[in-house]
């Protein structure tokens, strides 16, 4: 992975906040489901439980590749056609490793 400049600003700083509040939520949930199994709630429930943590952690995961790439991305293209095309393979790498989890 390479490391950004440090004068760089991130694709998602302008949604920053939005980020940080959904990943709070998302802690609540992870606590609820763990609070389901202390309880010994019904299986099914807490499977719907978890396939919901899953989905909002996957929006949170498009939202930043969607910010990666038209910001990081779509700079490094205007930089240089060398650093567009890194940018390009280190977002293909990402979106691969979503797409296996």
């Amino acid at each position: 992975m390479t490391a950004p400049d440090a004068d760089a600003h991130h694709g998602y700083i302008g949604d920053k906040a939005k980020y940080l509040n959904r990943l709070k939520r998302i802690e609540g949930q992870t606590r609820g489901v763990a609070r389901m199994i202390d309880e010994e709630q019904y299986c099914i429930d807490i499977l719907t439980q978890i396939s919901a943590l899953t989905a909002a952690l996957q929006n949170v995961a498009l939202g930043l590749l969607d910010d990666h790439l038209a910001h990081c991305v779509a700079d490094a293209v205007q930089e240089s056609n060398e650093a567009g095309a890194e940018k390009l393979a280190e977002a293909s790498k990402a979106i691969a490793r979503l797409v296996r989890s």
